[in-house]
């Protein structure tokens, strides 16, 4: 079991929308044999969609809508990727699969260096001082100055960066990288894609005729003296600060053009780290305790056609998972038997009959599971910190065109909800039959009218609303009836019972507070 454990990588990839992000986990892929071609994300060279984005919408739309699971074996190591969105409108499914993961892979686009998506992505890695490796990518076209790219990463992040290897040149100019550990050169050839491993050539910087030939007397001159001022003004290498999140590994590359990714992989399998302990309350779970826990932290409906149901997501966070055992759903406080454990690549699923800590399974969903949710061994008493919930920023009433549909209604904006792309309210005492639907990014307003028509036959009407703000109440004890509170603002219940307030502004929350002297609000959600 220990082995098993030891030969985890389970990491996230995050970047702003395209920064390469979905491109680099197909390469990733193909490396590792899980797949035979790698498709354009925007589905022009070889009419295929990146494996990744397995819903209807995402290959329509070109971008990745929902976080995918891929797991591939390379080199020994058994690799779990999270591929996540990266447009800011389904960030809220990124917060909550970096919480599954033990380190994160950062793509930039060397033309335009750190975007407001992956400013706000890495401060949750950040706050959970989760490792960062940045990949570099489009050096085969124009791109920044590498020294403007890594102190921005430096300003910005308060982080150190250790470039691993060097560019020589970019766009037309763009010869290939230097690699600073093993004092080699890469060169770069156009439409690599792949099918051989690139074969390095040893050159130290002294050996000025040989490097003329590969790369011409410019380059070569301006590469001496970049690696000159790196070795002797950089950051030192140290691998325990890399693993800290506080020095973050810079790797140069073009993932469409599947160049620099196999050496990265092989760097950051060596420099990334097995599965990290976690936290229960005091406890602290070692990932070699043998006996099994886990937390739910994604739930799926409809993946599949053919399948129709829910498939729960869970991160193995110490231990074995065997099929047909029983274990126990701390929330529900009731025993289970997970007989239909999966591993997957996107959509498509494997029965397995084992899994390890660090590992990545979907399990059969009936209903009963939420986004946070334990489950472990009999006798063990834990319970892992819940994923928080943020508040979304648009909302807009909704309610479905045909009347007769109601069941079908009901179901498919309630499994949607517990997903926890949505969030969904209803106003106490009304009759009204409308759902109030709150989202982090408009963009979900679209994914949801698509899924409930195409996934359970139901069209809607939306009304857009003008609120901007929501605030749980925390409060038990207190009548909102009695609240004194601006005529615009609305107080709404969600599908548990617990109290909301939505507010036009922030001037609206602070007479809330001014007006109702221990009334308590907070922004998120820890149910």
């Amino acid at each position: 079991m220990k082995q098993e454990i030891q030969r985890r990588r389970t990491f996230a990839i995050i970047s702003h929308p395209d920064a390469g992000k979905t491109t680099l986990t197909e390469k990733l892929l193909l490396y590792g044999g899980a797949i035979q071609l790698a498709g354009s994300v925007k589905g022009k060279a070889t009419a295929r969609h990146a494996v990744s984005d397995w819903m209807e919408l995402e290959k329509q739309r070109g971008i990745s809508i929902t976080s995918s699971v891929m797991q591939f074996e390379y080199e020994g190591y058994c690799i779990n990727i999270l591929d996540t969105p990266g447009h800011q409108d389904f960030s809220e499914d990124t917060y909550r699969t970096l919480m599954a993961a033990d380190s994160a892979v950062m793509v930039i686009d060397a033309a335009k260096g750190i975007e407001p998506q992956t400013r706000k992505l890495f401060k949750i890695c950040a706050m959970r001082h989760i490792p960062i490796f940045t990949f570099v990518n489009k050096l085969d076209r124009e791109a920044r100055s590498p020294y403007d790219l890594m102190e921005e990463l430096e300003n910005e992040f308060g982080i150190g960066t250790y470039p691993m290897n060097w560019p020589i040149g970019c766009g037309h100019d763009f010869k290939g990288v230097y690699d600073r550990e093993n004092r080699q050169i890469l060169a770069f050839q156009e439409f690599h894609r792949g099918q051989d491993r690139i074969q390095a050539v040893a050159c130290s910087l002294e050996e000025t005729e040989k490097l003329d030939g590969l790369i011409g007397h410019r380059l070569r001159q301006t590469l001496t003296d970049d690696i000159e001022l790196l070795d002797g003004a950089g950051y030192e290498f140290d691998l325990e600060q890399v693993r800290q999140g506080k020095l973050s590994p810079v790797f140069f590359g073009s993932a469409l053009n599947n160049f620099g990714v196999e050496p990265f992989l092989e760097s950051f399998l060596h420099l990334t780290m097995p599965p990290l302990p976690r936290t229960s309350g005091e406890e602290v779970v070692d990932p070699m305790d043998p006996r099994f826990s886990a937390f739910v932290f994604k739930i799926q409906a409809n993946m599949n056609k053919a399948h129709r149901d829910r498939i729960a997501f869970m991160r193995i966070c110490s231990g074995r998972f065997e099929r047909d055992r029983e274990y126990l759903h701390v929330q529900g406080n009731k025993t289970l038997r997970l007989a239909q454990p999966q591993q997957l690549m996107a959509q498509d699923r494997a029965i397995i009959d084992e899994a390890f800590a660090g590992d990545i399974i979907g399990v059969f969903d009936p209903g009963i599971f939420s986004i946070g949710d334990t489950i472990c061994e009999k006798g063990m008493s834990l319970c892992f910190e819940g994923i928080p919930t943020f508040a979304p920023e648009h909302f807009a009433a909704v309610e479905r065109v045909d009347t007769m549909k109601r069941k079908q209604f009901e179901k498919g904006i309630m499994q949607i909800a517990q997903e926890g792309a949505i969030q969904i309210f209803h106003e106490p005492n009304t009759g009204v039959e409308e759902v109030i639907v709150g989202v982090v990014g408009v963009l979900q307003f679209e994914v949801l009218e698509y899924r409930l028509k195409t996934e359970y036959g139901v069209d809607i009407r939306r009304r857009p609303m003008p609120y901007e703000l929501l605030r749980w109440v925390e409060n038990d004890d207190v009548d909102i009836r009695s609240l004194n509170l601006t005529s615009d603002t609305k107080w709404v219940q969600d599908f548990k019972g617990n109290n909301l307030l939505l507010f036009t502004s922030p001037w609206c929350v602070n007479w809330a507070l001014d007006k109702n002297p221990g009334l308590l609000l907070r922004e998120f959600n820890r149910d």
